[in-house]
């Protein structure tokens, strides 16, 4: 078993690489890196969590794809070309401020 020994956002531009089929990849922003170690105290590693919740050596990992590799492409150079378009949120979505009424 592991454990988590640091928890950090991942700073734009960085991507997670997943095979999805034969000949097909798909990017996904990482979100956050994740320092683990083994129980026994030896042993360390990084993993990125995407911004989907996958990150190499999950229990469903297989589900969705195989991980290949992490990229790091400069935000002003845009995101790679299999790279998931990001979900747009609808305008309205969350809390609202509304105006009280009259008494």
């Amino acid at each position: 078993m592991k454990r988590i020994v640091e928890i950090v956002p991942a700073r734009p531009g960085w991507y997670a690489r997943w095979r999805i089929g034969p000949d097909v990849t798909r990017c996904y922003p990482v979100t956050l890196w994740a320092l683990l170690e083994h129980h026994d105290g030896t042993g360390r590693e990084v993993i990125g969590v995407d911004c989907v919740g996958q990150w190499p050596g999950a229990d469903d990992d297989g589900d969705t794809g195989d991980f290949v590799r992490y990229l790091f492409q400069t935000p002003d150079s845009g995101a790679p070309e299999d790279a998931e378009a990001p979900l747009a949120e609808p305008r309205d979505s969350g809390p609202h401020r509304q105006a009280a009424p009259a008494a």
